[in-house]
C-alpha cells in the first residue's frame, strides 16, 4: 500500500471515529434543529402596471423558464341561464379556436415549435389564461399568447367538435351515481336557478354560437378584471416594462358584476333518486358559514376531527374502519366568500347497510356536540394543519395566485401570518361551541342515490348488522326526486 492510500485510510478512520463518537445510542435520541417558516407578505411581491393592473412577481433562476398567468374576475355566474355551458365552452375555445389572424392548426404548430404551454379556462367565478415558455422564447411565445387572449378566433369547425363532445357527455350523465348525487344536491342546496347548481342541457349547448362566445369573452377578458402572476427566470423591471408595452392600448371594459348569492332555502329531510345499482351514494349536507367568518378556523378544526382528516377522523374510523361499511366516508367544509358555503358528510355503501351507516354518521354528529374532544385528538389535527401549512407557499406560482385570490376577495393581508396562532388557540371548549352553532343535523338534507325499496328493507338478511341497529324510517319520510332525462334534465313523466 502506497503512502497516499495509507494517509487516506488513516484520515477516513479518524473521521469515522469522530462521527461515531457523536452518534447517539438509539435513533430516538437524535435531535433536530427546529424548522422555522414565516409566510412572506404579499406586499413583497406586488407591483402595478402603469394602467393600475396588479402584478405579483417571484423571479427565480433555477430553470430557464417563465410562467405568466392572467387571472380575470368573472365566470359562469355571468352566463344566461338558457345558455348554460357557455362559460366552459368559451374557455375551451379561447385556446382551441385559433386567433383572428391564425387558423387553429397554425397556432398549435407555432406554439409546439416554441415548446410553449398555453392554456385558458373559465370557472364558476374566475377565468384564466397561462403561458409557460423558455426564457429565450418569451418574446415570440408571449406574442402568440396575447393574440389568443385578446383576439380568439373561435373557429367554427373546432366549435362543432367541442359541441359534439359536450353532447355525448350529456347523454351519459345519468350513468354515474356520484354525478347524479352532486347534481341533485346542488339543486336542493342552491336552487336550480343558481349558477352553482346550473347544468347544461342539449338545447343550451346547441344554442351556443360564436357570437355568444365573443360577447362573453369581451365581458371577462379585459384589463378591468385582470391581475397577473409571473414566476421563473426574468428580471422584474424588464418584465414590468414588457407587460406595460404588450398591454398598451388594450381597453378596460366594465368590471365583472358581483357574484350573486343563492335565494333558495334547502328543506331538510330525506331525498332519494332511484337508481338500480349495488353501491349507494349518500350525501348529508347543510349550508355552512362564509370564508371570513370569525369561527371559520375553529369550525374547520371541528370538521377535520369529525370527518375531514381521513383515517384520523371519527366518521372514517367509525363507518369504514370499525364497521367496514364503506371504503369512502368523511366530511368536508367548503366555505364561500360572498355567501355561506356547505358542510357535507358522505359515504358510499351497500344497499342493506345504508341505514346503519347513516345512523353512525348522525351518532358522530351527536357525539361531537355533546362532549368535548380529547386533547390528543385536538392536537393531532392542530399539528397536521400547522405542519402542512408551508405547502401553501412551496410553489412560487401557487403562492402568487394565492395572493391574487386574496386581494381579489378582500382577505385580511395578515391572515397567513396569524393562521397558525389561530389554529393553536382553538380549545376543546371552542370545538364544542362551534359544533353546536355551525353543525346543524336538524337542517340537513340527506340525499341517497340507489334502489330505494331495497334500501328501505335494510339489513334484515345482512351479516353486517344482525341486530338491525338502524332503519331509514327513523330519519323521517322520504321524498322521491324525479327521474331526469339526461339531455333535457326535465323530470320524466
Amino acid at each position: 500500500m502506497n503512502t497516499a492510500m495509507i494517509t487516506t485510510a488513516a484520515l477516513a478512520a479518524f473521521a469515522f471515529g469522530s462521527l461515531a463518537a457523536d452518534l447517539p445510542a438509539h435513533p430516538n435520541e437524535i435531535t433536530y434543529e427546529e424548522l422555522v417558516f414565516e409566510p412572506p407578505a404579499p406586499s413583497e411581491f406586488r407591483h402595478e402596471l402603469s394602467s393600475g393592473v396588479p402584478v405579483y412577481m417571484a423571479p427565480s433562476s433555477e430553470f430557464p423558464l417563465v410562467t405568466i398567468t392572467f387571472s380575470f374576475r368573472g365566470g359562469a355566474y355571468m352566463e344566461p341561464a338558457e345558455k348554460a355551458g357557455l362559460a366552459g365552452m368559451t374557455g375551451a375555445m379561447i385556446r382551441q379556436g385559433g386567433t383572428e389572424s391564425m387558423e387553429p392548426k397554425a397556432f398549435d404548430e407555432e406554439v409546439d415549435f416554441l415548446a410553449a404551454d398555453i392554456s385558458a379556462g373559465i370557472g364558476n367565478t374566475t377565468s384564466s389564461a397561462s403561458i409557460n415558455t423558455l426564457t429565450a422564447n418569451l418574446d415570440q411565445a408571449f406574442g402568440l399568447f396575447m393574440d389568443m387572449v385578446r383576439n380568439p378566433g373561435f373557429d367554427k369547425d373546432r366549435l362543432e367538435v367541442l359541441r359534439g363532445q359536450q353532447l355525448e357527455a350529456i347523454k351519459t350523465r345519468n350513468d354515474n351515481g356520484i354525478q347524479i348525487a352532486i347534481r341533485e344536491l346542488g339543486y336542493l342546496m342552491w336552487g336550480e336557478d343558481h349558477f352553482e347548481a346550473r347544468q347544461p342541457t342539449k338545447a343550451s349547448i346547441e344554442s351556443i354560437t360564436v357570437d355568444d362566445m365573443e360577447r362573453f369573452h369581451a365581458r371577462v377578458f379585459h384589463p378591468g378584471n385582470l391581475m397577473i402572476a409571473v414566476t421563473g427566470d426574468f428580471e422584474p423591471e424588464s418584465m414590468l416594462a414588457m407587460l406595460d408595452e404588450r398591454l398598451s392600448g388594450w381597453p378596460a371594459g366594465e368590471p365583472a358584476p358581483e357574484i350573486p348569492a343563492p335565494t333558495a332555502t334547502a328543506t331538510p329531510g330525506v331525498y332519494y333518486y332511484e337508481k338500480d345499482q349495488n353501491q349507494v351514494q349518500v350525501v348529508i349536507g347543510h349550508r355552512a358559514i362564509t370564508r371570513d367568518d370569525p369561527d371559520a378556523i375553529p369550525t374547520e378544526v371541528m370538521n377535520q376531527i369529525l370527518g375531514g382528516s381521513g383515517f384520523t377522523s371519527r366518521i372514517t374510523n367509525r363507518v369504514r374502519t370499525e364497521e367496514g361499511l364503506a371504503y369512502t366516508a368523511g366530511s368536508s367544509l367548503s366555505n364561500r366568500v360572498e355567501y355561506p358555503g356547505m358542510f357535507l358528510s358522505y359515504f358510499f355503501t351497500k344497499t342493506p347497510t345504508t341505514a346503519l351507516a347513516t345512523r353512525l354518521v348522525f351518532d358522530e354528529f351527536n357525539k361531537i356536540q355533546r362532549s368535548t374532544v380529547s386533547t390528543d385528538e385536538l392536537e393531532t389535527i392542530q399539528n397536521n394543519l400547522i405542519e402542512t401549512f408551508p405547502r401553501n407557499f412551496e410553489s412560487k406560482s401557487a403562492m402568487m395566485n394565492l395572493f391574487i385570490s386574496d386581494e381579489r376577495t378582500g382577505r385580511d393581508p395578515a391572515y397567513w401570518q396569524s393562521y397558525r396562532d389561530m389554529v393553536r388557540d382553538v380549545s376543546p371548549d371552542e370545538v364544542l361551541r362551534v359544533a353546536n352553532e355551525h353543525l346543524r343535523p336538524e337542517d340537513a338534507v340527506i340525499l341517497i342515490v340507489g334502489p330505494w325499496e331495497e334500501i328501505k328493507k335494510g339489513n334484515i338478511d345482512s351479516e353486517a348488522d344482525p341486530k338491525r341497529r338502524a332503519d331509514m324510517s327513523e330519519f323521517g319520510q322520504a321524498t322521491q326526486l324525479p327521474q331526469r332525462d339526461p339531455e333535457t334534465l326535465a323530470p320524466k313523466p
